[in-house]
């Protein structure tokens, strides 16, 4: 039997993510793994948290993505004087109308960048985190939707702590995955250094592989993407085991096996199948669970708990047989 137009269409889109990898790989050199992690967090719908000393190439990677998949791009340097409605809009008089107006915040975008978020305080992190969750904000009375697909890459420095207000756990679990760039290898900081003197921005030269349809089609394909009960055993497998884990003050909730099993089928589109299979959710633990779970000799979510964390979820996952 023919299969529908729909659906053949979207198998040739399955095959343009990898041309749209390399396409921001022009731009954003010797991190293709981070590359796709950003676009399974897309197509899963997710947002991320990129814990990274400054310099690296965050603002790189979030105007490439935007400009490889032709959608909007806001950049939000949060300050400790940013207000919630300096992010989400405001509703003004006009006297000439006689009418209250909305003036849309620059959350009103497809890929926001957050900057630095820790450094404004918890009200306006709210805002922005409600925005994630809900996918539309509330000015006064009235509720506003946000355009899809709608991405937030939030950043924040695990160097440098004053005066900033840290994301509490229950806002990190917002997130769906925390990532962390490094610094590049020796042939992608000459090719960076070379490009630097030139006059052009070389992200002004990419064009859309893909469009605006094609991105809510893929999005919605990761639902179909087919799993074994066996691999949905084996993620519920890996919560549970950070549950009953003595290191661990905090184990995996319902909502970060959510997290980590669709980023796994949206990680598996990004690899050009259509299937799960077990390196999907292996590959996804550490970024998906790591900021969801905290070591018992933890207070706080800092960047050595993270780092603690991701040792721990690494022996967990290598200790549970994987299906065959």
């Amino acid at each position: 039997m023919q299969q529908p137009l729909p659906l053949r269409s979207t198998t040739v889109e399955i095959d343009q993510l990898d041309r749209l990898v390399d396409t921001v790989e022009t731009v954003f050199h010797g991190k293709r793994e981070v590359v796709r992690l950003a676009l399974s967090a897309l197509l899963a719908r997710g947002h991320i948290l990129f814990e990274d000393v400054p310099g690296v190439g965050k603002t790189t990677l979030a105007r490439a993505l935007a400009a490889a998949l032709g959608l909007g791009f806001r950049r939000i340097q949060f300050t400790s004087d940013l207000l919630p409605s300096d992010v989400v809009g405001v509703t003004i008089y006009n006297p000439r109308t006689g009418q209250f107006e909305t003036r849309p915040g620059p959350i009103f975008t497809n890929i926001a960048l957050a900057d630095e978020i820790n450094r404004a305080p918890p009200r306006t992190q709210s805002g922005l985190l409600e925005a994630m969750q809900e996918g539309r904000v509330t000015i006064d009375d009235a509720t506003h939707e946000l355009p899809k697909p709608f991405l937030v890459m939030a950043t924040q420095n695990p160097l440098e702590h004053h005066g900033t207000y840290p994301l509490p756990e229950s806002q990190l679990d917002r997130f769906l995955m925390r990532l962390t760039i490094g610094y590049p290898g020796e042939e992608a900081e000459r090719r960076i250094l070379e490009e630097s003197a030139g006059a052009a921005d070389p992200i002004d030269e990419i064009s859309p592989v893909l469009d605006h349809d094609q991105i809510l089609a893929l999005q919605a394909l990761v639902d179909d993407v087919h799993v074994e009960p066996s691999l949905l055993d084996y993620a519920m497998e890996v919560a549970r085991a950070t549950r009953d884990e003595p290191r661990l003050r905090m184990g995996v909730s319902p909502r970060g096996a959510i997290a980590l099993f669709r980023a796994a089928r949206a990680h598996a589109l990004v690899d050009g199948r259509r299937y799960l299979v077990p390196d999907d959710v292996r590959r996804l633990v550490i970024p998906c669970l790591a900021h969801r779970v905290l070591p018992a000799a933890t207070s706080a979510a800092t960047a050595e708990a993270h780092e603690e964390s991701a040792a721990l979820l690494e022996e967990i996952v290598a200790d549970i047989p994987v299906p065959v």
